[in-house]
């Protein structure tokens, strides 16, 4: 999947996302260092063990570069950044039954606007998926040859596991 480039002068303020999930219900933070084991688990059951692996980086950073977001104290999303490589985006995930309700963009922009808050003036969404989503969401551009990016060559799964 190849990576995408945000100009960050540009990403829309986070504010108004999300006092209208506040309003619903939602809460967006920052993930707390007591809370690993938790936000862990949480994106290793829901999404994926690599994406946990890389989160966790996040998540002993200070202060922590992951943000979290909960509906009565449950998690059901989060957005990281600056786990991968430097000023990069991702890995992010939804739970389903919270999909459509503007939470993954919430959830981008707030990380955005925190890398933008660090000095960056662009940041580099890594190996994306949706890049609809991206592109109508924070105005992101495919880069050319950028794939498979910083992720080729992973490791290969122990047989024994």
């Amino acid at each position: 999947m190849p990576d995408m480039l945000v100009n960050l002068l540009r990403v829309p303020p986070c504010e108004p996302a999300l006092e209208g999930l506040r309003a619903a219900g939602l809460v967006v933070r920052r993930a707390r260092p007591w809370e690993l084991t938790q936000v862990r688990a949480f994106v290793r059951d829901n999404f994926s063990r690599a994406w946990a692996d890389e989160i966790s980086v996040g998540l002993v950073s200070q202060p922590a570069t992951v943000f979290v977001a909960l509906r009565e104290g449950r998690l059901v999303g989060f957005a990281a950044y600056e786990c991968t490589r430097k000023n990069f985006f991702g890995p992010t995930g939804v739970i389903e039954e919270e999909r459509g309700r503007g939470l993954g963009r919430a959830l981008l922009l707030a990380a955005l606007r925190a890398l933008r808050e660090l000095g960056y003036a662009y940041a580099v969404i890594g190996g994306v998926g949706p890049a609809e989503f991206y592109e109508r969401t924070c105005g992101a551009r495919l880069i050319p040859d950028s794939s498979p990016g910083v992720y080729a060559d992973p490791l290969r799964p122990d047989p024994k596991e």
